[in-house]
């Protein structure tokens, strides 16, 4: 999954990774959570020939899908990632894949490895080579009852490659550059004709990075909660033993 994460570059660098004429000042955002606004890129809409606007917008987003359909956002779930695994098929995500998939710019995100079912030690997943990432997004129009329209999105996830399994198991979807075009493009390629980016980074991509437990509290948003921690020891798995066994014996059970 991924619940945390950061962008930390100036506005002129974003602009130009995404490729976008600019975007307006905003401070280094070094722990982004659900419900906040994030910043994603979409299609533009068609030009004229010759039109020297760019092909790209930017737009900001609640972090957290919200369907069309959805009657009561009081009873539904908070939709901050999809599984791209199944996001073609459903019904709260096929709508945004076929007409409106974005690019959402990171420096990196946050994982906690797990630990008896609770969050235990933080990193703070990066790329190995620096600079910006962009993960695939999805963005969905809601209407609210009273008639006031929000939009929202979602982080595209799929399963974490080598390097970072050992962590977790999911990961965001990065796009490369390269395929910026093609992902974005929802009016001729349909969700099957992108499916093939829809893949772990390769395994030396990103580093990990073990960081403090800072980061788990979303009031935290300095670059401290960046700075290297100590990783603390693999919790002992418990044995269950019988009353009066015998430890000289070997067992299966």
């Amino acid at each position: 999954m991924c619940g945390r994460f950061a962008l930390t570059a100036t506005p002129d660098q974003t602009a130009a990774f995404l490729g976008l004429a600019e975007l307006e000042d905003f401070p280094a955002r070094y722990n982004i959570a659900p419900t906040q606004p994030v910043l994603m890129a979409t299609a533009a809409a068609p030009r004229a020939p010759g039109s020297n606007l760019p092909d790209r917008q930017p737009m900001l987003v609640r972090w957290g899908l919200i369907p069309t359909w959805v009657k009561d956002t009081r009873e539904f779930p908070l939709l901050f990632n999809a599984r791209s695994e199944g996001a073609i098929e459903k019904a709260s995500f096929k709508a945004a894949m076929r007409h409106r998939r974005t690019l959402v710019p990171a420096s990196g995100f946050y994982e906690w490895r797990q630990s008896g079912g609770k969050k235990g030690q933080p990193y703070w997943i990066r790329p190995r080579q620096g600079g910006l990432v962009a993960f695939a997004g999805l963005m969905e129009t809601y209407v609210e009852p009273g008639g006031s329209e929000m939009d929202t999105g979602a982080i595209l996830t799929v399963n974490a490659n080598a390097a970072i399994a050992h962590i977790h198991d999911r990961m965001p979807v990065v796009i490369d550059p390269g395929d910026f075009a093609r992902w974005l493009d929802c009016r001729t390629l349909e969700p099957r004709d992108v499916a093939d980016l829809l893949r772990p980074a390769q395994p030396d991509f990103f580093e990990a990075i073990p960081v403090s437990d800072l980061v788990n509290k979303v009031a935290n948003t300095g670059p401290e909660i960046q700075q290297r921690g100590e990783v603390g020891p693999e919790p002992e798995k418990t044995i269950r033993r019988k009353p009066d066994a015998d430890d000289s014996q070997m067992t299966l059970f």
